[in-house]
Order: structure tokens, then C-alpha cells, then sequence
């Protein structure tokens, strides 16, 4: 690839107990497309005050200040799995509204949605955050329309995404605005993720749906499965893996799953197949990470359930996201002049954190 004639400044808001992987996930994106795209990219850790803070794991980071650090082109506030009154301190808002001003654009990962909110700067936005905590914040912060279940959204030059991994396909989002599909393709690729989930797509693949079970023998088969859907799953064939008859296998798929094995191999199929196509990938490489027999076999799957067939779906889901993201933001003046501070309703504490793990 080409160098980048001027690389892009990207900060990323950090404090004390931040979430690991809501900091490293986007950084290590920008990163890996600097590989791809030598200079692309200039990152920076930043914490209101400057100097070391703590991450969820206890690994402690140095981090510059936000007074005088410059200008950017994308500032990005992270999450914590802490509660938000902990964290959502008034030297954070301070910050974020500081840097929201010699920024371009501006996202949050995960809670850092509460932090954005808090400035004002998501007063008649939409917005989402992880799902466990999408009802704290629209509780809170009635002006913000909020997405329950996006992986991340997109408001004109104001970004935010759902939990931990959503970073990652929100960093891919921003590097494809600026570099093309390809680019970001080449670093997903790199980091070993999926090419590129769609922003409107479920917090949860269709994949993930799938219903699982606590039996041990079907649990067993269904996780054989899913790891190996190239595999030719046949009732003998998965009934032999678990060491149990064909009957007993349907009566044990029917009784915790509601299915038939066949059926549950079908759908797992269907499931990953969806998800790479949804990332961009070909006919042919879905239908054989899916583990169909052929793209024709495929089609007809897609045909059955949907009424389309697969590269209809595919490029109806890209034009999807296409159209969400848009592409006249470049070059645009910063699109956050400020934002009035606490601006949120007083939530209960200890709201925001259902749970600490994500």
C-alpha cells in the first residue's frame, strides 16, 4: 500500500478502571493499519490529568494529558465495566468536552457512552451502548435515541458502539471511511476477526443465536458442530462422536433443543453463513466456511428461508451499511463545538453495572 501523505491522529480517552480491550481493541486496529498503510495513523492514550492509570486487569498504563495535546481527527472515549457514577467523574466530562472541540469526529466505546451523554454531546443523537446498559442510559439521558441492539451507530460525525469487541468493528468502520473496504478487509484479516460486521447488525450474530444446551451429549455434538461446520454432519456421523445410538441422539436434540439434528446442523449453516457474507465476504468463500456442499446448495438455503438469494442478501446488507455510514463526512469541519455538562438525570447507583463482566 501506498504511504499516507499526513496520518491521522486518533486519541483515546482512558482513566482509572477503564476496560482493557475497549482501549486496546480499537488501538490495535489503527495500529494493524498502519501496517497496511504506513503512517496512516497516529494514536495517543490520553487521561484528563496525564500519567499512569489502571486498567481492568490491574496492568497500570501511562497516558498524556488532554491540556495541550493538539488537535485530531478522531477522538474516542473507552468503557469500564464499573459502574458509571464511579467513573463519569467531572474531570472525565471536562475532558471529553475539551477534546470534543479540536476534534473531527468523536466515538465511545461501550460505557463511554455515559461519559458523552454526561458532556451533552449526544442531546438528539442516536446512540447505543452495550446491551446490559442500553436501558440505564436512555433512562438517564432521555434526549438521546438510543439503539438497544447495534453494534455500534453512526450520527453524522458522532460514533458509539456496543461492548469490548464492538470497538474493534467500529476502529474497522472509521478505517474503511478513510482508507476503502480493502484496507479494512486486509486489517481484519491481520487481527483474525470477522472482515466487518455491519453497524446495524444484532449485538448478536446470527450464529450466536443459536440455541445451546447444558446436556452433556448434546452440548458435546453441538459445540462439535459449530467448531467444524465444514465437517459432513450426518445423524450417524454425530451420533457415533458422541457415543450414543441415533435414536437416542434425535431424542435427546428434540427434547433440550426443540429440533431435529438435521436441522440444527442447517441452521448453524445458515447462521455463519450470514455472518460472512454480512462481512463482505464471496458466495463461494461463505458457502464453504459454512460448510454447504456447494454455493448452489447455498443458494437454495438462502432461497428457502429468505426468498433471496446469497449474493442478494450480501450486497442488500452492504448497501445497508453504506448508507448508514455515508460518505461526504471527509474533509468536514468539527462537528462538536461543545456541549453542556451534566446534563443526565441522577440514576440510582450501581445502575449501568448489572454486571461487572462483559
Amino acid at each position: 500500500m501506498r504511504p499516507s501523505s499526513s496520518g491521522r491522529r486518533v486519541g483515546l480517552l482512558a482513566f482509572d478502571g477503564v476496560m482493557l480491550l475497549d482501549l486496546s481493541g480499537p488501538a490495535e486496529v489503527f495500529v494493524a493499519a498502519n501496517r497496511q498503510v504506513p503512517g496512516a495513523y497516529e494514536t495517543a492514550v490520553l487521561t484528563a490529568a496525564g500519567g499512569y492509570f489502571e486498567t481492568s486487569v490491574g496492568a497500570r498504563m501511562e497516558a498524556q494529558p488532554v491540556l495541550g495535546s493538539g488537535s485530531y481527527d478522531t477522538v474516542i472515549v473507552v468503557g469500564s465495566a464499573l459502574p458509571a457514577i464511579r467513573f463519569v467523574t467531572p474531570e472525565l466530562v471536562a475532558a471529553t468536552l475539551d477534546l470534543s472541540r479540536r476534534t473531527r469526529r468523536l466515538a465511545s466505546i461501550c460505557t463511554g457512552a455515559f461519559v458523552l451523554a454526561e458532556a451533552g454531546l449526544l442531546d438528539g443523537r442516536v446512540a447505543t451502548t452495550h446491551w446490559k446498559y442500553t436501558e440505564d442510559l436512555a433512562r438517564r439521558y432521555p434526549r438521546i435515541s438510543v439503539k438497544h441492539d447495534a453494534i455500534y451507530v453512526r450520527d453524522e460525525l458522532t460514533y458509539s458502539s456496543g461492548g469490548a469487541s464492538a470497538g474493534i468493528d467500529l476502529a474497522l468502520a472509521l478505517v474503511e471511511e478513510d482508507h476503502g473496504v480493502e484496507v479494512a478487509q486486509a486489517v481484519a484479516r491481520d487481527l483474525l476477526v470477522y472482515l466487518q460486521r455491519g453497524g446495524g447488525q444484532s449485538q448478536f450474530s446470527p450464529s450466536a443465536r443459536v440455541k445451546v444446551t447444558e446436556s452433556h451429549v448434546v452440548r458435546r455434538v453441538t459445540d462439535h458442530v459449530r467448531a467444524n461446520p465444514q465437517l459432513s454432519h450426518t445423524v450417524r456421523s454425530m451420533a457415533s462422536f458422541a457415543n450414543v445410538s441415533e435414536r437416542q441422539l434425535t431424542r435427546l436434540f428434540r427434547d433440550e433443543l426443540a429440533n431435529t439434528p438435521a436441522s440444527y446442523v442447517a441452521d448453524v449453516r445458515f447462521g455463519i453463513a450470514c455472518d460472512w457474507l454480512r462481512a463482505g465476504s464471496s458466495v463461494a468463500e461463505a458457502a464453504a466456511a459454512a460448510g454447504f456442499s456447494s454455493s448452489e446448495m447455498m443458494r437454495r438455503a438462502f432461497l428457502a428461508r429468505l426468498g433471496c438469494s446469497p449474493r442478494a442478501f450480501r450486497n442488500e446488507a452492504r448497501a445497508a451499511d453504506a448508507t448508514r455510514l455515508g460518505r461526504s463526512a471527509r474533509g468536514q469541519r468539527p462537528v462538536h463545538p461543545g456541549g453542556d455538562a451534566n446534563r443526565g438525570i441522577p440514576v440510582v447507583r450501581g445502575a449501568g453495572a448489572s454486571s461487572p463482566v462483559r
